[in-house]
């Protein structure tokens, strides 16, 4: 559980924090080192969120990759926010992760478009232009067999001439000349009945040749026309298909565009209602900061005036605990997973103080007094969850108080504990997006790192 720091750092912060993450420069790491701690929750990119870089430019799966992993550096970056205000800023990461994939499908589908529209176009023309060659080849074959037949005419009126002029053949002509201009012109006539007769038959067989090949011809026009028909039929298909692809590629984009919307506003208002509930810590977390201050100051003065008391007496004086060692045992099981120090919260852009010391471990895990003393306080602490707070006194010259968060359930009720006793079992209460122990060290009221006295 982390906390907003006040103006001056010693005070009690809220809670736990996640672990350690770069600073985004030096100048804020200046800043954090001499106390400088002012939150700043004034609207900025979610994009550029302080744990993560911008994403690749023109590489939309290299983006989401990098936004995935961003991610889940979040989620151990955010285990302290409310979870509502995680899974509000988690969603929208996610949302504008994915919107240029989403445009870059759109941009390939509208090319995809414009290409089978092309396709579709061309196959159009082939069509027609292979349906016009089979018109045109029709007409031709038409206008042939109308010769064939004008000429079969030809030819049947020739033979039928010549069945009636039988034996007009040069002899007989010679033979019924009268004179010789006569026979000169007999002969002279028959050669061109002959030569007409010759070519008319030559004609024929000519348009029969070609009647047979125009309709071979027509045969392999229509083949053509049919293989033109399909691929313009599936040209059609494939533009359809496309446009149906592009319409859906914009839809999803404009749905993730609208979902960014909406979640944008979400964001906002889980925003401003955690900077209520901060605010709210930092008063509660002052008003505790006087109280341990407080007994601390009081615990001194008692130890004091009974070691007056007792010199006054001549009787020994205990002497102070000390241990150059860790004082503290540990208090649960699990691996660290945050240690003491600042922290800058990505999605509200300020620094806090990451006041303790994180043991990640199942819901449930025992929870033990990591020292002798009497319990102080057991109850709701508000971000911290269920907790319980344990003085153990004077030792090495300052009060010494342990705090025990986010329990799922208590194992005492008060009174004094003793060093390994079960006081409660590790939960996810609070400020909390899984389960862990927040455990924090105070001295005399402030907030010092758990590493001093483990």
């Amino acid at each position: 559980m982390s906390a907003i720091p006040p103006p001056s750092r010693a005070h009690l912060p809220l809670g736990r924090g996640s672990r350690r993450v770069r600073l985004l420069a030096l100048g804020l790491a200046v800043a954090c080192s001499v106390g400088v701690a002012t939150p700043s929750l004034a609207a900025a990119p979610v994009l550029g969120s302080a744990v993560g870089t911008a994403p690749a430019a023109g590489d939309p799966g290299k983006a989401k990759k990098q936004v995935d992993k961003e991610i889940e550096s979040l989620k151990e970056e955010l285990e302290d926010t409310s979870a509502s205000l995680k899974n509000a800023y988690l969603a929208l990461r996610r949302t504008q992760a994915a919107l240029p994939g989403a445009q870059a499908a759109l941009d390939k589908a509208t090319a995809a478009v414009s290409r089978a529209d092309a396709y579709n176009d061309e196959m159009a023309v082939r069509l027609e232009v292979a349906r016009a060659n089979e018109a045109r080849a029709v007409d031709e074959l038409a206008a042939t067999r109308a010769q064939l037949a004008e000429t079969r005419t030809r030819v049947a009126r020739f033979a039928a001439q010549l069945y009636q002029d039988q034996g007009m053949g040069q002899l007989s002509v010679a033979l019924s000349a009268t004179t010789p201009d006569d026979f000169a012109n007999r002969i002279a006539m028959n050669d061109t009945v002959m030569d007409v007769q010759n070519q008319s038959l030559t004609r024929l067989a000519t348009a029969r040749a070609a009647a047979t090949a125009q309709e071979a011809h027509i045969k392999a026009l229509k083949v053509q026309v049919q293989a033109a028909k399909k691929q313009a039929e599936a040209a059609l298909a494939r533009a359809q298909k496309a446009r149906a692809a592009a319409a859906a590629a914009k839809a999803r984009l404009d749905a993730l565009a609208a979902q960014q919307t909406a979640q944008s506003k979400a964001l906002e208002a889980q925003k401003k209602a955690e900077k209520t509930k901060l605010d709210a810590a930092q008063k509660e977390q002052a008003r505790l900061q006087r109280v341990l201050v407080a007994r601390a100051r009081a615990a001194k003065l008692a130890a004091a005036r009974r070691a007056a008391w007792l010199r006054k007496h001549h009787k020994p004086v205990p002497p102070p605990i000390s241990s150059s060692g860790g004082y503290l045992s540990r208090p649960s099981e699990g691996w660290i997973s945050s240690e003491f120090g600042m922290r800058y919260h990505p999605i509200l852009h300020y620094w806090r103080l990451h006041a303790g010391r994180d043991f990640a471990a199942n819901c449930g895990t025992p929870i033990r007094a990591a020292a002798s003393g009497h319990i102080i306080s057991r109850g709701w602490g508000g971000g911290y969850g269920n907790r319980i707070m344990i003085d153990h006194g004077i030792v090495r010259g300052v009060d010494l108080v342990t705090t025990y968060n986010h329990m799922e359930r208590y194992a005492v009720r008060g009174g004094n504990v003793s060093r390994g006793q079960v006081i409660g079992y590790v939960g996810t209460t609070g400020s909390s997006t899984g389960c862990h122990l927040h455990f924090e060290t105070y001295e005399d009221g402030i907030p010092r790192d758990p590493r001093r006295w483990l």
